[in-house]
């Protein structure tokens, strides 16, 4: 038999099957499974949005190819959308759009880094960005991020991990695994710092329209000089609009970046899903208070969190955000894999084991609150209080 390549063949498989597998041998014993594991809008998407679907998916004008970094109409809604959420002048030369964001990160990854160089992470981190970079042969390091720091990055940390192989940070805030919001002056002094480094800043801010206040910019930093030559940033539609099958997101430049980012979007896929593209560009203005309506939820389902982890002292919550908790499980000892495995099979959670986010993650599970409505969330307290792993 022919070998495969060995940086992909040597990579654990993908995580979110593997415990959907677990919720499936589940029987039911003490109620309906609850799905925390995949970070998937626990709602359906706006009528409105599925009209717009429908009729641009039904439209021949979208069947051929389209333009590399996006339909014109997309990038200059979403330029105008940010350009008011974060007060500053953004223009459709700046914007990307991409096939969800996770090809997002893989388009910004290859822009700034190739094979032998350096991206530093946070740890814990989304695994599938650790991933896409072991596949395209570039190195990670590592900054730890301590729970009783709220899981936030250390800037002297960061310093210190900046070695000349180095070519970019890569962020996520709101975080996930961890949920933990980076504040807009924490923010500006990693920017700061990876300006007089000379390395980039890939900040995914997937989450962003989820924060717990309306109305506050998650950072200045597209107001900073010179910005253009530091900052790529991420965007997913997928959470806000509730389309994740359609596969749509965005990444955020400078103009030079962008046409960067072309020549390796033109191999990858040509062009973003077009129909869907026409659909968001329309959405983005319409249903702008349907999406603060669900901001709103979220907040609601996270204190519905905060309620049932109070009363279950064995389970801690480390931290909790956008759309994610951390949950440091009572079991030390026990790796997080036995725990999430047992807690789906016979207890009907289905979460995603710490360890999958970092080796020294084991006593951590992360659970994507933002799927469950209130009333779902608060069945865990039950199910949490009498779980026991003998």
């Amino acid at each position: 038999m022919s070998s495969f390549n060995p940086v992909v063949e040597k990579l654990s498989p993908p995580p979110v099957p593997a415990v959907a597998a677990w919720g499936r041998a589940y029987r039911g014993t003490h109620g309906p499974l609850i799905d925390l594991s995949q970070a998937v809008p626990g709602y359906p998407a706006h009528p409105e949005m599925l009209r717009l679907l429908g009729e641009t998916g039904s439209s021949t004008g979208f069947t051929g190819y389209g333009a590399i970094e996006g339909e014109l109409s997309l990038r200059q809604a979403y330029a105008a959308h940010l350009s008011q959420v974060y007060a500053a002048e953004l223009r459709a030369g700046n914007i990307h759009i991409t096939s969800g964001c996770n090809q997002a990160f893989v388009c910004a990854a290859m822009t700034v880094a190739g094979a032998g160089d350096t991206v530093l992470m946070t740890e814990p981190f989304y695994f599938n960005h650790e991933t896409t970079l072991a596949m395209m042969g570039v190195r990670t390091a590592f900054v730890p991020c301590q729970a009783q720091r709220g899981f936030l990055p250390d800037l002297a940390a960061i310093d210190a991990a900046i070695t000349p192989q180095v070519r970019a940070l890569a962020l996520v805030s709101p975080n996930n695994p961890t949920g933990a919001i980076y504040p807009p002056d924490l923010l500006r002094a990693i920017f700061d710092l990876c300006r007089d480094k000379g390395i980039w800043l890939i900040l995914d801010e997937t989450y962003r329209d989820f924060m717990p206040e309306a109305g506050r910019a998650p950072h200045e930093l597209f107001s900073m000089a010179g910005w253009e030559e530091t900052l790529i940033s991420l965007y997913s539609f997928s959470k806000s609009f509730c389309i994740p099958g359609h596969r749509l997101g965005a990444i955020t430049a400078g103009a030079a970046t962008v046409e960067q980012i072309a020549k390796i979007m033109d191999n990858l896929q040509i062009c973003a899903p077009r129909a869907a593209q026409a659909a968001v560009a329309q959405a983005l203005p319409l249903l702008a208070d349907w999406r603060e309506t669900n901001r709103q939820e979220i907040g609601r389902r996270a204190e519905a969190l905060k309620t049932v982890m109070r009363s279950v002292n064995d389970w801690k919550l480390d931290a909790i955000g956008a759309y994610f908790a951390f949950v440091r499980h009572p079991f030390a000892g026990h790796s997080s894999v036995e725990v999430a495995e047992k807690l789906a099979k016979e207890a009907g959670i289905v979460c995603i084991p710490g360890v999958y986010f970092g080796e020294k993650q084991q006593d951590y599970l992360r659970f994507a609150f933002a799927n469950a409505d209130a009333p779902t969330i608060a069945l865990l307290q039950e199910r949490l209080k009498n779980f026991s792993l003998s």
